[in-house]
């Protein structure tokens, strides 16, 4: 990590990581409530300096077209997934980014392996992608009603212990093998607590403009509320790996659910530190010589670089 920003947000994400092996409570040891210390007044700044960030390394990424990275975003019902995807790409070029959305399996994508219609949405080199859920509903929700699974059409017995553990193991596989070849998978549980969720219902109960955010299924999921607790205790801590860990970011406030997400993304493409293409010596001619046409095409009176006059040092740096 060649940028010296990076040392600062890893120090400030280091708490919300996943450690590989760790045995995760959530209830015990991550609070939904948590705000590490800060105002909200002072988080704009931050949200803005890793928005920042982001639009920086996404232009590096993008032009070394060599890795990618998968972003995985989970949480429950009105955990703010939308939002945080919102505000936290607000600033990158749309042209780099891809997010998918995973609702319920279609006759098709039944009809392959549970991993088949995540792989079909991976992201190319150079490009985030984003799943708002994720892979991870594979051990989630049909975690919680393995009556799903039948639907499936897996052989064997399903839904005992071994089970479970195989398709831990899977998973962890599947994403060993995208970053062996070159993808950077980072996922993050946004952390909600049940009374704020039951508030958030409320409010889109209470908005005529958020109605159609709710569903009465909805309410129904929230009755199961320990079961999901125990399946993402369980999930995260059977998937958070070195090449691809697991961030629990206190999701109750908003607005600093988007500032830890902003950095960890930044962390990850930190981490990564792509650098713009090398331009070849022959090549390097070319453009000199192309330099050189287009100031003598300059109109009497003006600068023959208009650019270099604005900024005298642009010529002077090492060029890559």
């Amino acid at each position: 990590m060649a940028d010296k920003r990076a040392e600062r947000i890893a120090r400030f994400i280091e708490p919300l990581r996943v450690e590989p092996g760790a045995k995760v409570r959530l209830g015990r040891d991550f609070a939904p409530q948590d705000h590490g210390g800060l105002r909200k007044k002072d988080g704009v700044e931050l949200l803005r300096t890793g928005v920042e960030l982001l639009a920086e390394y996404q232009q590096r990424l993008a032009a070394q077209d060599t890795h990618g990275v998968l972003l995985c975003l989970q949480a429950l019902d009105a955990g703010g997934k939308d939002g945080t995807i919102r505000h936290v790409m607000s600033g990158v070029n749309p042209q780099g980014v891809r997010v998918s959305s995973f609702k319920v399996p279609s006759a098709e994508e039944l009809a392959h392996d549970y991993l088949w219609r995540y792989d079909r949405s991976l992201p190319r080199r150079g490009e985030i992608a984003i799943f708002n859920r994720s892979h991870y509903e594979e051990v989630l929700v049909v975690r919680v009603h393995p009556d799903l699974l039948t639907r499936q059409r897996l052989p064997g017995p399903v839904d005992g212990p071994k089970f479970w553990k195989r398709r831990y193991r899977e998973i962890n596989d599947w994403e060993r093998r995208l970053t062996d070849n070159g993808f950077k998978v980072v996922k993050v549980f946004l952390n909600l607590s049940k009374e704020e969720q039951r508030t958030r219902f409320l409010k889109r109960l209470d908005l005529p403009e958020k109605n159609w955010k709710f569903s009465a299924a909805d309410v129904r999921e929230r009755q199961f509320w320990d079961d999901y607790q125990q399946a993402f205790s369980e999930m995260l801590s059977a998937t958070s790996r070195p090449w691809a860990p697991w961030y629990v970011v206190p999701a109750d406030r908003k607005w600093f659910a988007r500032i830890c997400t902003a950095a960890i993304l930044a962390h990850t493409l930190m981490d990564i530190d792509p650098q713009y293409p090398r331009v070849a010596d022959a090549a390097r001619e070319e453009l000199l010589v192309a330099k050189r046409n287009l100031e003598r095409e300059a109109p009497a009176g003006q600068p023959a670089d208009p650019y270099a006059a604005r900024h005298p040092s642009a010529g002077r740096k090492k060029r890559r």
